[in-house]
């Protein structure tokens, strides 16, 4: 059994947390997130909170409730907080623009790449930084390594798209004798 499951999870002020047969459903103020249950795991809200159990003595089952646990936590965290991600765009003559609901990067190929943007997430762009926003953490991250997969970031010029704050190592190009 997962430790994260021991005692009933608390819900913050402003958060509604429903439970049906098969799904999860968390209102706040920012949105609504719904997530299906898996029918190893039980979900049940309590007057101290939501308690997740698993409903046999299975490995999977019990490894779920951890899985669930942390999907909770966030998913109530996001509709009162919206997950940032922020990308870096860097190489000479590389840019980004927004054109409606989609991504268009000129990074180097003979051709522009174009990425749709996801319904509930957000981007804003400035100069060469891309942030992308949104409460569901899930659809954030799968975004933002979208985007970073366009370019990723290579080690000899350290030209690319990298996530703010990530280190890309630097390789030593041909030495000349």
């Amino acid at each position: 059994m997962s430790r994260l499951t021991k005692k009933p999870i608390t819900i913050p002020p402003k958060v509604e947390v429903s439970t049906d047969v098969q799904t999860l459903t968390v209102k706040g103020p920012l949105g609504i997130l719904t997530r299906t249950i898996h029918p190893t795991v039980s979900i049940v809200t309590t007057l101290e909170g939501v308690v997740i159990t698993a409903k046999n003595n299975s490995k999977l089952s019990k490894a779920l409730t951890g899985t669930f646990a942390s999907h909770l936590k966030n998913m109530m965290l996001g509709v009162t907080e919206p997950f940032k991600k922020a990308l870096i765009l860097e190489g000479v003559g590389y840019k980004v623009e927004q054109k409606g609901k989609d991504l268009v990067f000129a990074v180097g190929f003979s051709h522009q790449v174009i990425l749709a943007i996801p319904d509930g997430a957000t981007t804003t762009i400035e100069k060469n930084t891309i942030r992308v926003e949104g409460i569901d953490k899930e659809l954030v991250g799968q975004f933002a390594a979208l985007i970073r997969a366009v370019k990723p970031p290579e080690p000899y010029l350290g030209k690319g798209i990298h996530y703010e704050g990530e280190v890309v190592r630097r390789k030593q190009g041909k030495k000349s004798i």
